[in-house]
């Protein structure tokens, strides 16, 4: 195939979304298990927060015109812990309250305890002149009556499962898991804990791919089934694809997609179904392939370790994602410098590994080959370079963390 046939990579990733519509059927979890989920209706709320004007710390409630200079003494006429809630403040007087608790009638600000000195009359001495409003949250000044809180399409985190509960939601509506079958071909690969390294054949290595693609696609909120390794033999991979085109939404592979005599998953593929998409303008991961397999979605990807990861994360990530209605799957780069020269511009997108150093500043990792997994431990993300773009010393580059990539 030559290089000018090659589909560039937003081309590719536009036509693979175009057919991630989203799965049919949605379930209903409890709070403490939705996160990671993907939220299928607007989280809306049904009061304000906080409901009322409440202390923003411990000290004293009062009205600022009541402390015209600084040691003005005021009894205490109310105690307000959270919780409770007090009465009107009487006028002249100050009420203890605790963070979080109501703000009583006629006070306009609270007086951190701090500034004040508790006497043994059991009146106070304010050491500062209160400035009105200050220390006081106002109802309704996080959340109004009727706000929508969680847009549908957003994946829920730790935070918006703790925005969720504030507002009282006890379950929510989230899309319902992909359906993820998951296999790597080839007769080299040996499962780790099955022969010890030092009994390890010619030619053989540990399949690393299978324990990377599985931690991924679950991490994603995927129900992964791994039908382990198949045998680079035609029909061995025929039947392996037709089991799980059955009850899965996507077939996920690694290995058997190049142009070599013993890739089989192309042709297999192709037998059983279409192959839609093949070869992708960008390095590492040129020969990955989309296509369908009765049902399913077939997404494979090289078998080299690291350009199996890189395509997941750019390619696979987004249209799992899709399928599950989240509406922003790109990334978010960064724009960092370049603390290296890289002169060896390529004609496709090419996706180097590399970390921030103690200056902010961009490093690469020395050897950039698409079977140097040790690359992908080093680093803190991906240079996303432009085809045809040499890198010098100093330039600004878009800099992708592994913190989105990756989860």
């Amino acid at each position: 195939m030559s290089r000018s046939s090659l589909k560039p990579l937003d081309e590719a990733l536009e036509q693979l979304l175009a057919q991630a519509a989203t799965l049919p059927g949605s379930d209903t979890v409890a709070l403490f298990d939705a996160d990671g989920r993907v939220l299928l209706r607007d989280a809306v709320s049904a009061l304000q927060v906080p409901p009322q004007d409440n202390s923003a710390m411990d000290g004293y409630a009062l009205r600022s015109a009541d402390v015209p200079q600084a040691g003005t003494v005021l009894p205490v006429s109310q105690r307000i812990p959270a919780g409770s809630v007090g009465g009107p403040l009487a006028p002249g007087t100050a009420a203890r309250i605790f963070t979080g608790a109501p703000v009583p009638e006629g006070a306009d600000v609270v007086v951190m305890q701090e500034d004040c000195e508790a006497l043994e009359d059991g009146g106070v001495r304010v050491q500062v002149v209160p400035q009105a409003g200050r220390n006081i949250r106002r109802a309704g000044e996080d959340i109004a009556l009727g706000a929508r809180v969680l847009a549908a399409g957003r994946r829920l985190d730790p935070a918006a499962v703790g925005l969720a509960a504030s507002i009282g939601l006890a379950r929510l509506e989230v899309a319902r898991r992909p359906r993820v079958a998951l296999f790597s071909t080839g007769d080299e690969l040996v499962m780790p804990g099955e022969v010890a390294p030092q009994a390890m054949r010619p030619g053989a290595i540990y399949n690393s791919n299978r324990f990377f693609l599985r931690a991924l696609a679950q991490r994603l909120g995927c129900e992964v089934t791994d039908f382990g390794i198949v045998p680079d033999q035609l029909e061995a991979t025929k039947d392996v694809l037709r089991e799980a085109s059955r009850e899965h939404d996507v077939i996920l592979t690694s290995g058997g997609v190049s142009v070599g005599e013993e890739d089989h998953v192309k042709p297999a593929v192709q037998a059983l179904g279409s192959l839609d998409l093949w070869m992708i303008a960008i390095k590492p991961g040129k020969p990955f392939a989309y296509g369908r397999v009765g049902g399913a979605h077939f997404m494979g990807l090289p078998g080299n370790p690291v350009s199996s990861l890189i395509t997941f994360m750019v390619l696979v990530r987004p249209f799992l994602l899709r399928l599950q209605g989240v509406s922003e799957v790109a990334p978010k780069g960064i724009a960092a410098r370049a603390a290296f020269d890289w002169p060896r511009a390529d004609r496709r997108r090419e996706f180097l590994r590399a970390r921030l150093d103690a200056q902010g500043e961009l490093e690469l990792f020395a050897n950039q080959g698409s079977g140097v997994l040790t690359s992908t431990v080093w680093g803190d993300g991906l240079i996303d370079t432009p085809p045809g773009c040499a890198i010098a010393r100093g330039d600004s580059v878009r800099f992708l963390p592994f913190a989105e990539l990756l989860s």
